[in-house]
């Protein structure tokens, strides 16, 4: 399989962009701004600077990160730390991972984010194929098998709980147990390698859930903005009813949703399916480079209209935006005719002109803008 490098197709040298992503990774790591730190002799977490708590997100960003950057020793350290803390062994969430501990280790919640289970299951898969198998909980593929069961059986043959997915639709769920889901979590290019290496009888489950994810982002992307909310309905539209647990409102297009036009890029370089959900990715960029170019990092209503002229992530919303460029087909130029394709070759600019994020929230921006680097340079691959 061929991988696309935009940064070389906007006039980046192979040399330039290998140099800048070594860099990009190894801040993010190791530089003065990380969010990585070892604990002891086989351990380490991936913080939450914001909110000074290791997350099921960031913890299986770090391990995917790893694996496409073939570091064994980071990949190994983060996973020991999720499966000693994180992971639950009773209780109603057997078999899930609480989302958010404290860096000593210590549970905040005793719930799952269903992101969370989705990346540490693609990662551990990845690993298996990189690496091998190990013993224990580094037996990788044995692992990420027992994350998707529990994600899809629980609550039958005796289990308690509830399953991460809708049986019906096969659409994810924004937590287990709730009747909504969250445009951002749907992945259909895993779900495609799910369909491989999952359990055999969960894989024409997830064979489905990829085709059902890319029709509901299609309809879940406004189709004048290309917007996404951070929480919807099954039918795609905003959630807008209350919630017991908060009164804040996530049926805009903050924080969650920036992902969206990323995975949707990716899914496009992995698989090449477009089901609709492809033009989304051109009416964002347009919506926010053109329409909005004087304030294209601010909040919005998932039609456009403007709420607040400050992100509370700006360097998460250009990091995906730019990785959106993956769903049209390249190359990409500053100085191309079509207009749709140089106004991606300037996010893609853009991204690459901005430095990472530094201070106290630069967790989220800088996981979103790795991921960027790696997808956008060709290194967010496939192992199989």
């Amino acid at each position: 399989m061929q991988y696309r490098n935009v940064f070389t197709e906007i006039g980046k040298t192979e040399k330039e962009v290998q140099e800048r992503l070594m860099e990009v990774v190894h801040n993010f790591f190791y530089g003065k701004d990380k969010v990585y730190f070892p604990v002891g002799d086989d351990m380490a977490y991936i913080e939450d600077t914001g909110n000074h708590d290791a997350r099921t997100e960031g913890m299986s960003y770090g391990m995917m990160i790893c694996v496409q950057m073939d570091w064994k020793e980071e990949f190994d350290r983060l996973w020991k730390w999720a499966k000693t803390y994180m992971w639950m062994s009773d209780g109603w969430n057997e078999g899930y991972f609480a989302w958010s501990c404290q860096v000593t280790g210590e549970k905040n919640a005793n719930g799952p984010a269903p992101d969370g289970e989705e990346f540490f299951a693609m990662a551990l898969f990845f690993a298996s194929k990189r690496w091998g198998d190990g013993e224990g909980i580094f037996n990788y593929s044995k692992q990420a098998r027992q994350i998707l069961a529990a994600c899809l059986h629980k609550g039958q043959d005796g289990r308690k709980g509830t399953p991460m997915w809708n049986l019906e639709n096969r659409q994810i769920l924004f937590v287990p147990g709730v009747d909504f889901t969250d445009p951002s979590y749907h992945l259909p290019h895993f779900y495609e390698l799910f369909a491989k290496w999952a359990d055999e009888e969960d894989r024409e489950f997830f064979l489905q859930a990829a085709k059902a994810s890319r029709r509901y982002l299609a309809l879940a992307c406004h189709p004048v903005s290309g917007m996404s909310a951070e929480y919807a309905e099954f039918d795609g539209s905003p959630m807008r009813r209350e919630l017991s647990w908060t009164k804040e409102r996530h049926d805009w297009f903050f924080s969650d949703a920036y992902r969206t036009a990323a995975n949707i890029g990716l899914d496009y370089e992995w698989y090449k399916k477009d089901v609709g959900q492809c033009a989304a990715v051109k009416r964002l960029q347009y919506h926010l480079g053109v329409t909005h170019r004087e304030n294209m990092v601010g909040i919005f209503e998932v039609d456009g209209t403007p709420i607040a002229s400050s992100a509370k992530h700006p360097l998460g919303i250009i990091a995906t935006t730019a990785q959106g460029t993956l769903a049209l087909e390249g190359p990409v130029s500053l100085k191309d005719e079509n207009p749709e394709k140089a106004l991606a070759a300037e996010w893609v600019k853009r991204l690459w002109d901005e430095p990472m994020r530094s201070g106290k929230y630069r967790y989220y921006d800088n996981c979103l803008y790795v991921f960027a680097f790696l997808a956008l340079s060709g290194n967010y691959r496939i192992y199989e």
